[in-house]
């Protein structure tokens, strides 16, 4: 599955897209700029995600991904 599938699958189920997640990541401080500030854990990020969106921990860890920058919308 494609990186883009994920994100597709992801704002399918809850209705938000990845500028949407990017908000929300700002809105809990975990951001610096346009990435994760040092410290934030992936892990604190997934348990954050799963709880309030009721995602699976692969498409949590998409979720991560897009807030450290290694991926980005439209990647395969």
């Amino acid at each position: 599955m494609s990186f883009q599938a994920y994100l597709t699958n992801i704002e399918a189920k809850t209705g938000k897209s990845p500028a949407d997640f990017r908000a929300y990541a700002a809105a809990k401080d975990w951001l610096a700029g346009e990435t994760l500030r040092p410290g934030i854990k992936a892990g604190t990020i997934v348990a954050d995600l799963k709880a309030e969106f009721a995602l699976g921990h692969g498409h949590a860890m998409a979720i991560v991904a897009l807030l450290k920058g290694s991926k980005k919308e439209g990647d395969a």
